[in-house]
């Protein structure tokens, strides 16, 4: 398996994270599909609102979804 970045996810979460980037990134597939699908099926405007819940989600992950911590 192939260890993640912390920086990069971090930098994914803030500047993509209403479309879920940084969960892809991470393994994440299904809270990815559905942090994307809230932003594009209300025309954008949930993208504040996940936004938010992937700058908290940076916060608090270390781990990609193959339990290895990020370098």
């Amino acid at each position: 398996m192939v260890r993640k970045n912390r920086v990069a996810f971090v930098l994914l979460a803030i500047f993509f994270g209403a479309l879920g980037v940084h969960n892809f990134y991470a393994g994440y597939i299904k809270k990815g599909v559905i942090q994307c699908c809230l932003t594009v099926l209300t025309f954008f405007l949930a993208s504040p609102i996940v936004w938010v819940w992937a700058v908290v989600e940076a916060c608090h992950i270390d781990r990609d979804s193959d339990d290895i911590a990020f370098t």
